[in-house]
């Protein structure tokens, strides 16, 4: 088996098809999507039925449950509460209806979804550190967790009372371990790294592999400052932060 999984496209059509042609080319089985397929960038209609098309396992995230009046927006910054209000007006009764359905959490019998962690999963904390990864691990009755929420590529493994972060963009699964794997952002990385983040996980050669992509960025940016958007927004995405 192998799964395509990616998170965070938040609405940027360009990213989301350069890494969907990217995975046209890798014999995916499978989709799993980890949330905020809309928010921030202008397309969040056109994301929706792309993502729709793939029909792919998904988890809910922190802008889709704003813009379906699941979570206050109270929790989001000026901007993002901005771009909240803008793309809940473009979304139809059923893109809502849609959004509406997805869960929290997703696990089949190896692995395990959500956008932020597994402790309170409805109130999307972050996962940046080894300390805020501890709660997550202790929740995992399964070896592998997918996360999305923080747009940064990550890999944090726990072997037995050990807990580590490998930076790097792959790794070989060991039995007895537990990986938690926070595979980036489609539509606005936030690593430093302007190129569209995606993930691979084979289930026979038990690899992962966190990857990027170039896309059209200025084209983006266009849209989004079209829109009436705020320009954080547009500016933020060449410089991948």
């Amino acid at each position: 088996m192998r799964y395509g999984i990616f998170s965070d496209i938040h609405s940027n059509l360009e990213a989301f098809n350069v890494v969907l042609d990217a995975f046209s080319k890798e014999a995916i089985d499978s989709y799993l999507c980890l949330g905020d397929i809309v928010g921030y960038a202008a397309n969040p209609k056109e994301c929706i039925e792309k993502w729709q098309g793939l029909s792919c396992v998904t988890v809910i995230g922190n802008h889709e449950a704003a813009a379906v009046e699941l979570l206050d927006t109270e929790y989001f910054n000026p901007v993002a509460k901005a771009a909240i209000f803008w793309t809940a007006e473009k979304l139809s009764k059923e893109d809502k209806q849609f959004l509406s359905s997805l869960k929290y959490v997703y696990q089949n019998e190896e692995l395990i979804l959500v956008h932020g962690t597994l402790d309170n999963p409805e109130r999307f904390d972050y996962l940046f550190d080894i300390p805020l990864a501890i709660p997550t691990f202790n929740l995992m009755d399964r070896p592998l967790c997918f996360v999305g929420h923080s747009h940064v590529p990550g890999i944090f493994i726990q072997d037995n009372d050990k807990t580590g972060y490998l930076d790097k963009s792959s790794v070989k699964i060991s039995k007895g371990k537990k990986y938690i794997i926070n595979v980036g952002s489609v539509g606005q990385p936030r690593d430093g790294d302007p190129r569209a983040a995606y993930c691979i996980y084979d289930t026979d050669s038990h690899l992962i592999e966190i990857k990027r992509i170039e896309y059209n960025i200025k084209k983006t940016q266009q849209k989004i400052t079209q829109a009436g958007l705020p320009t954080f927004l547009a500016r933020r995405l060449a410089e991948g932060f």
